[in-house]
């Protein structure tokens, strides 16, 4: 602030001379938190210069205030005493106190064992305060409570009504002051006490007893069984339903939820309209005739519509395994298709729910993982409802220095900024009312926000564990404490709101309709026809027909189109290159690269109207600088996708690269592709290795989502794949373990090992009425291989050839030995043989080794009737790759009586060597075994 302007406000002020320190301790204020002080001091304080800012050392600002009130002392000739406005400084200190660390003195815990450490910053003696400055009058700054000026005592009452009840409030890590100043203004609003209708309480308690009537009637119709039970966390109904209708009334259409085992079965009933009558069917162990392994009945999902003031919203409920946290994603991804979808950019038209244990949360790394993803333009969702069941037992393991090394299980969420409000479970109101902030607050921001249900498990882990065996003290309290809705109950009946043979009504009709199996949710609606039709794809197989053909006029047409930019745009010089020989390739003057096939093959599927998703950690370029889908300008670093500009009304591709995650961003990926049938959904690995990460999303998502809960997903992995002495991390993608996982024809599993190959795959993928997985094992070396080239016209004719005859103009009478083989190594082998002018071994490679195209190796095997010696090769270890998975599919597809033996590296428990050299030596032995025909 300039002198003059410092000079003049001093002048005007009563805060001159002494008061000096009045300044400097508000301003000590302002710095901890703008919010703190009153939109005059605040205002004063911005206009700072930027050298007092929050940034720098307030010194020099500090130095200024004390020399210019000396100066305006020498001036007045007298001292101001300054005492009261130091105190009032302290009353603001106070209430920033309560603000930032109130939550800690919050009496969240229903059995109330909870006791944390005591805050002296809450403290009035910490501020220099006391009790006998109770009735002083003093201005509450920018506390939201209708007034400017309170008694000290009242000031004090209200922030222990308002930040030290039931609810506990988190907010103060926000950078955002106005964010920060409307959770403020929702929250002292209130005065720490919301208020609710007559009509609302009640159907608050209906729902408690609802929530409570289904476990006590499970607990004993199915005593022992397994159930999960929400049994302490009884408010998660009323949370929810409260969630969906308020959604609904502010413009949701859809709402997709997703959570572990803990309360699943009592949300299936009594939120989404699952029938009982079929939930007891599930526990007496009925099941209909429909194909699949099915699931276990707290792991299945549900879909439904729900009524709300605002119309019927509808609900999916995701299908979840027991590796809890990886629902997350899954979720995310469902809902960015269903925005996609909807036209809906900023997440108001799809409301993504997401239910945590307390254990788990803080846990699990998949959460770390998916609150990074939530602001990047690949995986935003215009902001998550975070919601956890805090029984403060994971498991039997209640200490939180084995659980945790954070004070609450929810600070993970402090890494995006998000609010967390923590909320006593047994206080159904303030669970309502905070679940209405929150929503509000996703709604207004777009951004995550996390409610901490902080409640208990009144049984152990599942109904057939003996919890006190290790939460002795917690279960003795457990056994002591009344349900919530009795708790409510009582409450509401002193209030006069309701009577007791009222409650006993409640509780008896919802028994009732229980013992008529028939649905309980009032709210609930029949699904009705959605936005998306999977009836296309549902039952097809395979070898279902469908049409692929392009004209050569069309594949070229789209091949100029696809290397058209515009002349301003200006390329890097080594892509520039690679564009200039694409023309050529468009022109016909030069066979087609990799890279110049798959962009193709996106140019012909959107230009047939089909949308496209490919994201992965380099993407946009291509890992190994083969894509170049995405062009990025030199002079300014802005981006243009030629394949997005092929024709006016075209389908659009996306390609995002993506954060550095392999399992969030596969769950989302898959989530993605569950919930939109006409996209072709890929995700491509930085290097094939790196899918490990997402190994759990692999077995217990991709590999038999369709088998346990019948969920179709057309997911494409990209997963580069190949030796090229680049060591034991960037050699494999664990080919091995997909074609264990193979069965029941869950997916595809392709090694395609020429352009015209990887064109007709694509497209393949997206065009059959199939919805499975598509694994790829994607080349590095043959992206520039100059045997791995081909025809417009091997483009436009043909189609995807799961096994590839020998090429090579052999005799087949001649020939003594044939090796199969797939990928990379059929080159080594092919340059080898032809190297050698052998004729008396023939090549056959299988492209596609799951499902095994028998039928078309038996017809290549027509020419080779007479052969004995049949080999495998492979790069890959003996124990790894393709020999143990498929050498029976290979032993079938032989003569009867031939032998097959296997060429490749012996078994090793790395992938790969590290040494360039003991490479080298390696992979020319495997050659030389699958050539050599022993005499």
């Amino acid at each position: 602030m300039q002198d003059g302007v410092m000079q003049a406000w001093l002048e005007s002020s009563h805060l001159a001379g002494g008061n000096a320190a009045y300044i400097e301790e508000l301003f000590e204020v302002y710095l901890d938190d703008p919010t703190a002080v009153g939109e005059e001091w605040r205002k004063f304080f911005d206009e700072l210069p930027h050298e007092g800012t929050r940034d720098t050392k307030h010194s020099v600002i500090r130095d200024e205030f004390r020399e210019l009130a000396k100066n305006k002392l020498k001036q007045a000739g007298t001292v101001v005493t300054g005492a009261p406005d130091l105190k009032q400084v302290k009353v603001l200190q106070l209430i920033n106190a309560y603000r930032f660390r109130g939550h800690q003195h919050a009496k969240l815990d229903p059995l109330d064992l909870w006791k944390q450490a005591e805050v002296p910053d809450l403290s009035l003696e910490y501020h220099e305060l006391t009790k006998s400055d109770y009735d002083q009058e003093f201005n509450v700054g920018s506390l939201a409570v209708g007034k400017e000026t309170m008694k000290l005592g009242d000031i004090h009452k209200l922030l222990e009504q308002i930040y030290c009840g039931s609810i506990g409030a988190e907010y103060m890590h926000i950078v955002s002051t106005e964010e920060k100043r409307w959770i403020q203004q929702r929250l002292e609003g209130q005065l720490g006490n919301p208020e609710f209708s007559a009509d609302r309480a009640k159907q608050i308690l209906k729902e408690l007893v609802a929530a409570d009537g289904l476990e006590k009637y499970l607990g004993s119709k199915f005593p022992g069984a397994k159930r999960f039970s929400l049994e302490g966390g009884d408010s998660l109904v009323p949370l929810l339903k409260e969630l969906i209708s308020r959604s609904g009334e502010k413009g949701a259409k859809e709402v997709v939820i997703g959570m572990a085992h803990r309360g699943r079965l009592n949300v299936l009933v009594n939120v989404l309209g699952k029938k009982p009558q079929d939930l007891f069917d599930e526990f007496a162990g009925k099941h209909g005739e429909n194909k699949g392994s099915g699931d276990v009945k707290y792991h299945m999902g549900f879909s439904s519509d729900y009524a709300t003031p605002g119309g019927d919203v509808h609900l999916a409920l995701a299908f979840n395994p027991s590796h809890l946290e990886i629902v997350n994603p899954v979720v995310m991804g469902s809902v960015r298709a269903r925005m996609d979808r909807l036209g809906c950019k900023d997440g108001s038209k799809v409301l993504p729910i997401t239910i945590h244990g307390d254990a788990a949360i803080a846990g699990q790394g998949v959460v770390q993982e998916t609150f990074n993803m939530s602001k990047t333009r690949a995986y935003q969702v215009g902001g998550s409802i975070r919601i956890v069941i805090n029984n403060q037992v994971g498991f039997t393991t209640s200490k939180r220095e084995d659980a945790r090394s954070t004070q609450y299980c929810t600070d993970i969420a402090k890494m995006v900024q998000a609010p967390i409000f923590h909320v006593n479970g047994d206080d159904p109101e303030a669970v309502v009312f905070v679940t209405q902030l929150a929503l509000d607050y996703r709604n207004t921001f777009k951004r995550d926000v996390m409610i901490d249900l902080v409640c208990y498990r009144r049984h152990g882990h599942n109904e057939a564990d003996e919890p006190s065996a290790t939460q002795p003290v917690m279960y003795a309290k457990v056994k002591k404490q009344p349900v919530t809705r009795e708790i409510y109950a009582k409450r509401l009946e002193e209030r006069k709101v309701v009577d007791e043979n009222e409650v006993k009504n409640f509780v008896s009709d919802y028994r009732d309709q229980l013992d008529k199996g028939e649905i309980v949710v009032d709210e609930y609606r029949p699904m009705k026809a959605h936005s998306v039709d999977w009836s296309p794809y549902i039952g097809n197989e395979w070898d279902v027909a469908f049409d692929s053909k392009i004209s050569m006029e069309q594949i070229q047409k789209l091949g100029k189109a696809i290397c058209q930019y515009p002349k301003d745009h200006k390329l890097n010089s080594r892509v520039k290159k690679a564009y200039d020989e694409r023309v050529k390739m468009a022109e016909g003057e030069k066979k087609a690269d990799w890279g110049f096939a798959e962009t193709l093959a996106y140019a012909t599927l959107v230009d047939d109207g089909h949308r496209i998703r490919l994201t992965g950690q380099d993407s946009g370029r291509g890992t190994f600088f083969h894509r170049h889908a995405v062009l990025h300008n030199q002079k300014d670093g802005s981006t243009y996708m030629p394949v997005n500009h092929v024709r006016d009304g075209q389908a659009q591709i996306e390609i995002y690269d993506s954060v550095l995650s392999e399992a969030a961003v596969v769950a989302f990926e898959y989530g993605y592709a569950t919930a939109e049938p006409k996209a072709l959904v890929m995700w491509e690995a930085q290097f094939g290795d790196f899918v490990n990460g997402a190994q759990v999303v692999i077995d217990q998502f991709l590999s038999s989502g369709e088998q346990k809960w019948g969920r179709l997903c057309g997911l494409t992995l990209l997963l580069p794949h190949g030796y090229e002495g680049q060591g034991p991390e960037h050699s494999s993608a664990r080919l091995e373990r997909f074609l264990q996982l193979s069965a029941d024809h869950n997916w595809s599993v392709c090694v395609p090992t020429t352009p015209a190959q990887v064109f007709h795959m694509i497209r393949r993928q997206q065009l059959r009425p199939v919805r499975r997985p598509l694994i790829v094992m994607t080349p590095k070396s043959l992206l520039r291989h100059q045997l791995a080239v081909s025809d417009l016209s091997e483009l436009a004719d043909g189609e995807f050839l799961n096994a590839i005859p020998e090429i090579d103009d052999l005799d087949p009478k001649k020939v003594k030995r044939v090796v199969l083989c797939s990928g990379k190594v059929y080159f080594d082998l092919l340059t080898e043989r032809r190297k050698r002018e052998q004729t008396d071994v023939a090549i056959i490679r299988i492209e596609q080794l799951y499902p095994y195209p028998a039928e078309q190796v038996a017809d290549i095997m027509k020419d080779y009737k007479h052969v004995k010696d049949f080999v495998w090769c492979q790069e890959e270890p003996q124990n790894q790759g393709v020999w143990y998975s498929s050498q029976h599919h290979f032993r079938a597809s032989i003569p009867k009586g031939a032998e097959l033996s296997y060429a490749g590296r012996d078994a090793s428990a790395a992938p790969a060597v590290g040494y360039i050299s003991e490479h080298n030596k390696q992979q020319q032995k495997l050659v030389d075994d699958a050539l050599t025909i022993k005499r």
